[in-house]
């Protein structure tokens, strides 16, 4: 099984993103902020990373950094998963590392879509 760390400094968040990845078949792994997030991935690297941009003391986007920079930190896919709507925001993250971006609020739907086209599950093509 696939484990995801989800990056969210809301507690809503982090148990919405849980349920639906483990409808997903991924374990889950939670961390509050980025430097939660950081132990984690000393510990045993995921391989997807759902990232929000604002959180306290490390956000998003210097995790990022800090993550692609330590060792097997280029293995995981990162989807930010943000408020944030500017071309510059999302240029900055794929810029900065991430592989995709999605929007808040998000479903199970752009959640898999989103894994899909970064190559973490594949999508069934419904049947006829």
């Amino acid at each position: 099984m696939k484990t995801c760390l989800v990056v969210d400094d809301s507690s809503i968040v982090r148990k919405i993103a849980r349920r639906i990845l483990e409808e997903l078949q991924f374990s889950v792994v939670e961390a509050e902020d980025g430097v939660d997030a950081l132990v984690v991935c000393k510990r045993a690297m995921p391989e997807a990373i759902l990232l929000d941009w604002n959180m306290p003391v490390i956000d998003g986007y210097q995790f990022l950094g800090h993550l692609r920079r330590m060792p097997g930190g280029d293995t995981p896919k990162v989807v930010f998963c943000t408020t944030e709507t500017s071309i510059d925001h999302i240029s900055r993250a794929i810029d900065g590392g991430a592989n995709e971006y999605i929007m808040k609020p998000f479903d199970k739907g752009i959640v898999a879509a989103k894994f899909a086209e970064v190559g973490l599950i594949e999508l069934m093509e419904p049947t006829a």
